[in-house]
């Protein structure tokens, strides 16, 4: 007997901001880029991708694929997509 495994998308259930912003800071506490820009492709994802391009100055294409698993935003994107979700990263030194 196998097992049915069903498609899972977080954005579904990341409707709060500060669900969202806690899944944005574990990703930049882990440094990890991959994960990251996952995380910024959730929270897209969760408040539309289309208005979040057009707020962050670029087609949707280039944020799906800048957003992707193999993408590597710019750090133009990175900017232009964190002002169009309304969120800052804030930087602090190292312990």
């Amino acid at each position: 007997m196998s097992t049915k495994v069903l498609p899972f998308d977080a954005s579904l259930y990341l409707d709060r901001p500060q669900a969202q912003a806690e899944l944005l800071d574990d990703a930049f506490q882990t440094g990890n880029a991959s994960y990251i820009a996952a995380a910024l492709g959730v929270i897209a994802r969760a408040r539309g991708m289309t208005q979040v391009a057009k707020d962050a100055g670029i087609t949707r294409e280039a944020l799906y694929r800048a957003l992707s698993a193999e993408g590597d935003p710019k750090l133009s994107t990175l900017l232009g997509v964190m002002k169009a979700l309304n969120v800052s990263l804030h930087v602090a030194a190292a312990e």
